[in-house]
């Protein structure tokens, strides 16, 4: 069974996460962003949201060193923002603080976490802060009227970030997110 861990960045929203997993079939489990990554056994890790700013050098955690573990890695809000700046992005506060409905348009079919949404998906999402400038090595493959950067990837490593909260009800096509990175994380398990 696909094993994916929640890395915990204490977002309101990261049981919904765990939850999300378990009823695709995911084995899962919910660690502090503090646990050393040698004791993490996973096929894949979701970098939860959280409340912090991705600039804060305790947010984090220890995300720099989960990004290096060598298997695919899904940050969602504060850890999709997290993932960029780790990686030599740039994150600003954005000009739509709270939770909104947004309408993402995705710029990449072919994408293997949110091509299947194309051409437009609605989400849930918070732009308190969002990213600014992709990292080298990825591709923005979502924008909507008040994000530039609603999801990006860089495939060749397996990183992939979306800024809206695919766990909570009010994204129509979350769950196909979780199941795309599940398909991800068994085809990198396969060698694929």
């Amino acid at each position: 069974m696909t094993r994916i861990v929640v890395v915990d960045n204490h977002g309101q929203f990261t049981h919904l996460e765990g939850r999300a997993l378990r009823d695709i079939g995911v084995e899962t489990e919910i660690v502090d962003n503090t646990t050393p990554p040698e004791e993490i056994e996973a096929d894949g890790i979701v970098l939860s949201g959280g409340p912090d700013s991705a600039d804060d050098p305790d947010a984090g955690g220890r995300c720099d060193e989960y990004l290096d573990m060598g298997i695919p890695v899904l940050g969602i809000c504060l850890g999709m923002q997290m993932m960029a700046v780790e990686r030599g992005g740039r994150v600003e506060p954005g000009e739509y603080g709270g939770y909104a409905d947004v309408t993402v348009e995705i710029d990449s079919p072919e994408d293997p976490l949110v091509g299947s949404l194309a051409p437009e998906t609605r989400v849930w999402a918070s732009h308190a802060d969002q990213v600014v400038e992709l990292p080298p090595g990825f591709e923005r493959t979502g924008k909507s009227d008040i994000c530039g950067i609603e999801s990006m990837s860089d495939t060749s490593e397996d990183l992939f970030g979306v800024q809206w909260h695919p766990e909570v009800a009010h994204t129509e096509e979350g769950e196909a997110v979780f199941e795309n990175f599940r398909a991800v994380c068994d085809a990198t398990e396969r060698g694929i």
